[in-house]
């Protein structure tokens, strides 16, 4: 079956993926197998409803580490199909594997991604060299604009602003989802390469915006997705005040979504307000009655109905 992809970004796109996307959960059945059906209704509700411009599937947020190369290539034909007409969906296929990588990548190029999320090798610590070569590998293995994914919190190893300018001079590595939490070394990535850079951090979508970041990849966006645009669009458009009380509103979720891994309080809300979502596979857990109760409580604060 084809696809009616939009178009590829060109080098200089400011967005190539838009300025609002979610990292989007794997629904699973009640028994932790794949939940296609679930999927494409999710996705639907992320777009439609909640205004994203792009789903990363495959992320950590999708329980990566725990679903296989074969369901991972279910899953993106699933969401391709779904919204693929009116929105960028964007495969996360990094490892800590030059050569899994590369395969990954492939893969999801065929089943029909737009773009691709690579995340620095985590646990084997490869130096600022081993990082070129393993991102430039991957870029070189496709046709796909690539989304660099820095988040030293979780692979042990950032990746040098030295580094980051040089990656950006590949013609398919053309933005970043910046988890480092360093202001300053996005601040010097923005004025020396044109990477467009997503927040990784949902709190610092705005602080990003101000050094010249374009967007965000969100996981409390499963439910802020309208008022987080809202808050990138104002700030577009030179209404600092409405992003910035837009951004104070929101932080409760902004920051609460995370009180536990992010996956497991997103699956509980979901559940919360009957959409697809399903339990996490271990070495995950479900969240407990107190954190559903909190996440109620968050919700609550930041101005929005979590369903008893």
């Amino acid at each position: 079956m084809t696809h009616d992809h939009p178009a590829a970004p060109d080098r200089g796109a400011s967005r190539p993926f838009g300025r609002l996307l979610t990292a989007m959960v794997t629904p699973f059945t009640a028994d932790g197998s794949l939940d296609l059906d679930g999927a494409v209704r999710l996705a639907n509700h992320l777009v439609d409803e909640q205004g994203n411009d792009g789903l990363v599937v495959n992320g950590t947020t999708g329980e990566s580490p725990t679903t296989s190369d074969a369901e991972k290539e279910r899953l993106i034909r699933a969401v391709v199909e779904a919204v693929g007409d009116r929105a960028r969906v964007v495969a996360g296929v990094g490892t800590n594997d030059t050569r899994h990588t590369i395969e990954l990548a492939a893969s999801a190029e065929k089943a029909g991604a737009h773009g691709l999320l690579v995340v620095t090798p985590y646990y084997n610590k490869p130096p600022q060299s081993g990082l070129l070569r393993h991102f430039t590998a991957v870029a070189d293995s496709t046709g796909l604009p690539v989304m660099l994914y820095d988040i030293p919190g979780r692979s042990g190893v950032p990746i040098a602003t030295e580094t980051m300018v040089k990656l950006a001079e590949h013609g398919r590595i053309v933005a970043v989802k910046d988890a480092k939490g360093d202001l300053t070394a996005t601040s010097w990535v923005t004025s020396r390469s044109d990477l467009a850079v997503y927040s990784g951090e949902d709190a610092l979508t705005l602080p990003l915006l101000a050094v010249g970041g374009v967007g965000v990849v969100g996981t409390s966006t499963h439910f802020t997705g309208v008022r987080t645009k809202q808050m990138i669009e104002a700030y577009d458009s030179g209404d600092s005040t409405t992003a910035l009380t837009l951004h104070r509103r929101l932080l409760p979720l902004f920051t609460g979504i995370f009180r536990t891994q992010g996956v497991i309080l997103v699956k509980a809300g979901l559940a919360a307000q009957g959409l697809p979502a399903g339990p996490v596979r271990p070495p995950l857990v479900d969240a407990t009655g107190d954190e559903i109760a909190q996440l109620r409580a968050d919700c609550a604060a930041a101005g929005l109905e979590l369903p008893e």
